[in-house]
């Protein structure tokens, strides 16, 4: 494989990923007010149209910072010009499909993606949030689950509500992380197309990778094998879910953030979280290595 293809690239908004072997550094500090946590449907396009004019023809894994940035994943995924459809893969605590009418942001982009025509579908796995329970029902966007192009893989969340609304196919729960990998494996093993893979590190109990939204309860094994059961190949892939914290100019994010319940990051162990977090990414990096070209 050519070393390009797995050649990091860092879009550095927040300064928040460590320094990885032979990596590609995109200076993007100055739309950190603009981006982080959401943003207008054209300021969206204003990114993806700055992407394609710096990004090179080919890299590897993109480290988008904190997870404040998971929406970055839609651009990252529609620009591809792959030569078949593929499938999205999306580690995550939360489902990301939750509606948002400003726009997009960092809990509402996979209904985009879902929405793409060379996405075959979208798995998103890991969710503990209680996001997907019924007292939040009516927040998830329903289209994407009842056309069959999404499904959530969820551990100790009641979902019953999905039955009632002839959505049972697209929810599967499960009580361990181990049960929920084991059944994902199985289903790739049938599986002919590519992967993109998205990783929020949230999905991760806080011991393996401590971030700045609750988190689920997977270990970095569940997560290797996961990459390790798409053998069909890699087509892209991010990672986000560092240690970062920001103080919003504007009045109408510092509230939406506040309504999203984001804990404080204690300032005394932030080099050691971020030590943790680094250690963790470099994992990851091997493991999708195996599975790019």
């Amino acid at each position: 494989m050519s070393d390009l293809v797995n050649r990091p690239v860092v879009l550095d908004i927040d300064h928040s990923v460590g320094a990885l072997p032979d990596r590609l550094v995109l200076p993007l500090e100055h739309w950190q007010e603009s981006i982080r946590f959401g943003c207008s449907l054209a300021t969206m396009r204003r990114f993806r149209c700055m992407l394609d004019e710096l990004l090179p023809a080919r890299y590897g894994t993109v480290f988008t910072g904190s997870g404040d940035f998971h929406h970055l994943s839609w651009p990252l995924i529609a620009r591809l010009t792959a030569p078949a459809p593929f499938q999205v893969v999306v580690l995550d605590n939360h489902p990301d499909n939750m509606r948002f009418p400003f726009g997009v942001h960092c809990g509402s982009w996979v209904r985009r993606v879902a929405m793409l025509p060379m996405v075959s579908h979208v798995h998103v796995l890991g969710i503990t949030s209680s996001d997907i329970g019924a007292g939040h029902a009516w927040e998830n966007y329903l289209t994407p689950l009842l056309r069959k192009k999404l499904t959530y893989w969820s551990m100790g969340v009641d979902t019953e509500w999905a039955r009632r609304f002839g959505l049972a196919h697209a929810f599967r729960g499960f009580d361990t992380p181990a049960a929920m990998v084991d059944a994902f494996i199985e289903l790739q093993r049938a599986q002919r197309m590519p992967t993109y893979l998205s990783i929020d590190k949230d999905a991760f109990a806080a011991e393996v990778a401590h971030t700045n939204w609750d988190q689920g309860r997977l270990l970095a094994t569940h997560a290797l094998a996961l990459i390790d059961s798409l053998r069909n190949g890699l087509v892209g892939s991010d990672i986000n879910g560092e240690v970062s914290h920001y103080r919003y100019r504007s009045w109408w994010k510092r509230k939406l953030s506040a309504m999203d319940e984001q804990p404080e990051i204690d300032p005394a162990k932030l080099a050691d979280w971020q030590a943790q977090q680094h250690a963790l990414n470099l994992q990851l990096l091997a493991a999708i290595a195996a599975r790019s070209g």
